[in-house]
């Protein structure tokens, strides 16, 4: 499988779910802060606009456990940015094709353009880290520098593979 190496231009609409949330009697909507998302939901969340960041991860997993409160406490700071999860067990086509190994890994995407990807639990302070390095992105030259291989590698010989990571 192929993801975000490069962007694609597509109208994409981020499905968030909503919750009925009680205070003191009185119950408003507000958005839940990560999203799950399967095989199908995956392309099209990662290529949006913005960044992206997912969380691959298995409900024996202790690591993940461990993570899930850091990664859900991100989502809550972090309103812009769109935080979701995929169930390793229940997705294991897509944890395969993406090459996922252990758990848990985080994926980070900004634009379409995969940034990150690493397995192991962050701790808050390197979460935190992570999100500021990939908002402080010069994205302008990243897809610059993709495009420029591109036309080399393309030019070069015809086949379909990928190259390096973009950036982090």
């Amino acid at each position: 499988m192929r993801y975000a190496r490069a962007r694609l231009h597509r109208s994409v609409r981020n499905d968030f779910r909503h919750s009925r949330v009680g205070c003191r009697g009185n119950r408003k909507a507000r958005r839940m802060n990560t999203i799950d998302i399967t095989k199908e939901q995956f392309e099209d969340t990662v290529l949006a606009d913005g960044i992206v960041l997912v969380d691959f991860w298995a409900s024996w997993c202790g690591p993940c456990k461990s993570f899930a409160p850091v990664f859900e406490a991100a989502a809550e700071k972090h309103d812009s940015i769109t935080f979701a999860k995929v169930n390793t067990e229940v997705e294991q086509e897509l944890a395969g094709g993406l090459g996922i190994q252990s758990i848990p890994t985080i994926m980070a995407f900004r634009d379409g353009v995969q940034v990150f990807s690493q397995p192991g639990a962050l701790p808050e302070a390197a979460l935190e880290d992570l999100i500021g390095q990939i908002e402080g992105l010069d994205m302008e030259a990243i897809h610059e520098e993709i495009a420029r291989h591109q036309a080399a590698h393309d030019h070069d010989h015809d086949h379909d593979h990928e190259h390096g990571d973009a950036c982090c």
